[in-house]
């Protein structure tokens, strides 16, 4: 099932550096030569967003996305994914997973 996320980019991994990188293993094999992205899901929250989110103590969700596209940190991205068997991971549809 796939689904569209918002965010902005916290963090990238591109593929050349994912043996430098500390990721679970599950996400290194899925990533292989792929970038690991990690978004604020929703973009970047205004500072009224953040003091509503902190009174309600519903957090801003940061998710994990293997993609092909090449991007940068701060970039906003709209991006059709599908869940993986991993919590807050997912990859770009058009990456898809391997199916044995």
């Amino acid at each position: 099932m796939t689904e569209t996320i918002q965010g902005t980019v916290l963090h990238v991994v591109p593929p050349d550096e994912l043996d430098d990188q500390d990721l679970a293993p599950g996400l290194h094999e899925l990533a292989e030569s792929r970038y690991v992205v990690v978004l604020r899901r929703g973009g970047h929250p205004s500072l009224l967003d953040l003091i509503w989110a902190f009174i309600r103590r519903d957090p801003i969700e940061a998710v994990t996305v293997v993609t092909d596209q090449r991007v940068h940190e701060d970039d906003e991205l709209t991006l059709t994914v599908e869940e993986t068997d991993m919590a807050g991971v997912y990859v770009t549809a058009s990456v898809g997973r391997d199916v044995d």
